[in-house]
């Protein structure tokens, strides 16, 4: 089967935005989600949502890809950073939401179960200003798989 592909391009604050089961129990301000260590991954983590580190402040632009099994790529070499993380959808709504009102920006029905979310971040050397627009870009997979601790499988040189 083939992926569900869907255009991001929204505003969104705080250099983040989320992925979230629709009836979350997890709360972003918990001083568990944005760890020194989520910080440094570019990826928080709490029950039912996940924070994506933006390097801009301002907009968000890429895909999100639903998938029935994992990518194919393994090769991240027009990558600046990748992190994978596990997402558990009980309610079988993920959505998309904005910083900092947590407006939704997308959701999609997914059948409940945990899933593993890829974050795929390109383009950051293009960044002058957080708060102007760049070419930086997000391409999130998400499929089905075991629940798994956060992990970067490509550093970013670049601060953000």
């Amino acid at each position: 089967m083939q992926p569900i592909n869907h255009t991001l391009r929204f505003r969104t604050a705080y250099n983040q935005f989320y992925l979230c089961d629709k009836d979350a129990p997890g709360s972003t301000d918990s001083p568990e989600f944005w760890t020194e260590q989520a910080f440094d991954d570019k990826l928080a983590v709490e029950e039912g949502i996940l924070g994506i580190c933006t390097g801009t402040y301002s907009y968000v632009k890429g895909e999100l890809s639903l998938r029935y099994c994992p990518p194919d790529e393994t090769d991240f070499a027009c990558c600046d950073h990748v992190v994978e993380g596990s997402l558990e959808i009980k309610a079988g709504i993920l959505q998309v939401l904005d910083c900092p009102d947590s407006t939704v920006i997308a959701e999609f029905a997914v059948a409940p179960g945990c899933y593993r979310v890829r974050v795929r971040t390109a383009g950051l050397s293009s960044i002058i200003d957080e708060e102007a627009e760049a070419d930086d870009t997000y391409v999130i997979d998400v499929w089905p798989a075991v629940a798994v601790p956060r992990r970067v499988l490509k550093k970013s040189m670049y601060s953000y």
